[in-house]
């Protein structure tokens, strides 16, 4: 059989599209969001927005370069042709330029599921800048979002809320960001909440359901959030339900968090492989 020719009797994997930064460690961005899909089972294709590395010689600070907006342009344009795409999941835009080139590209077809991860300051950036990039994202990515993803601080910046400390915060604070997206809501609650529980919040406007696992550790895992949305995005692509995809994906996360990668970085990275059940086709 040629490479062209497909067999009746094999099911073609659900195609999953990211649109991500690069993080150069692998534990964060595109590569985390890939290697999501491909343990979950779906076909993953990446368009790259950004390319972050950290500074090992400033404390491991970010460094951010975006990608040029026709360069984003001329890659959502092959993939979009390439396959017909149902399902996105959006990570780190970066800038208002790059934000207005994915908009566009979105609009320009339907789509069943857009996941937004709402990374809402990008750390490489001067404040000025990343001000303009959050209120570019809330103006004109947010109202095309299916299902949403905010951290703990993402959660207080959509909500308009001055803190969240605890799970009934956490729940108010998904209410009003449904209410304002009228997208279903992963609020995450993660180690920032106290409790020997990691938390998250989940709403679509009819059911409000808490989600709880045990906390792995006390710190932040590099990664978690991209997985977590990624993982939302390839359930949802296979036909699950917003709350299935929800609990599967914590489940995925909690795993991966416990199976962490160290390295010379401070901080550990989540680690896909074998987190989960394996390709579902």
């Amino acid at each position: 059989m040629s490479a062209n020719t497909h067999s009746a009797e094999t099911a073609s994997p659900a195609v999953t599209l990211t649109i991500a930064g690069s993080e150069a460690t692998g534990g964060a961005g595109a590569q985390a969001d890939l290697k999501t899909f491909q343990e979950l089972g779906t076909y993953g294709i990446a368009a790259l927005t950004c390319i972050v590395s950290f500074d090992p010689k400033d404390n491991w600070s970010h460094r951010f370069v975006p990608v040029e907006p026709q360069v984003i342009s001329d890659q959502l344009e092959a993939i979009q042709t390439a396959y017909d795409l149902t399902t996105v999941k959006l990570g780190m835009l970066g800038t208002p330029a790059t934000i207005d080139t994915v908009a566009k590209a979105l609009q320009s077809q339907e789509w069943t599921n857009i996941v937004l991860d709402p990374v809402l300051i990008c750390k490489g950036q001067e404040p000025g800048a990343a001000l303009d990039t959050d209120r570019a994202l809330k103006a004109q990515i947010l109202p095309l979002a299916t299902f949403v993803t905010p951290n703990h601080f993402e959660s207080m910046s959509l909500s308009g809320m001055d803190s969240i400390e605890s799970v009934e915060d956490l729940q108010e604070a998904a209410r009003r960001i449904h209410e304002a997206s009228g997208a279903v809501v992963l609020a995450k609650g993660g180690v920032r909440l106290e409790g020997d529980d990691a938390v998250d919040v989940f709403y679509d406007g009819q059911t409000m359901e808490v989600l709880r696992a045990p906390k792995v550790g006390e710190v932040a895992v590099s990664g978690a959030g991209c997985t977590l949305a990624a993982a939302i995005t390839a359930e949802l692509a296979k036909g699950a339900t917003p709350l299935e995809a929800a609990k599967t994906a914590k489940a995925f996360v909690t795993e991966g968090i416990r199976n962490r990668v160290s390295s010379h970085t401070p901080f550990d990275a989540l680690w896909q492989g074998n987190a989960g059940n394996g390709p579902a086709l």
